[in-house]
C-alpha cells in the first residue's frame, strides 16, 4: 500500500514540507506534489502532478500532496 501524506495541523499552524524553492521536474513551476519512486523524489506542480498521478501512484512508495495550499491563497 502506498503511503499518502498531507499537511499536518499543529495547534492552529499548518506545517508544510514543500517551499517556493521546490520546483516541478517537468516545467519548473512551484512544486506542490512530491512522489517517491525507486528511492528518488520527484517534484511536480499541481498541473503535472494531476497529469501523471494515476501512473505514479501505481509505482510510488509515497505521495505528498500540498495542492490544497492553492485554494488557501485565493
Amino acid at each position: 500500500m502506498n503511503a499518502v501524506s498531507t499537511p499536518t495541523e499543529t495547534g492552529a499552524v499548518l506545517e508544510y514540507r514543500l517551499t517556493a524553492a521546490d520546483r516541478c521536474d517537468s516545467c519548473g513551476a512551484q512544486a506542490y506534489i512530491a512522489a517517491e519512486v525507486n528511492g528518488s523524489e520527484l517534484l511536480f506542480c499541481a498541473h503535472h502532478g494531476r497529469k501523471y498521478e494515476e501512473k505514479l501512484r501505481a509505482i510510488a512508495t509515497s505521495w505528498h500532496d500540498e495542492t490544497a495550499r492553492l485554494a488557501e491563497a485565493v
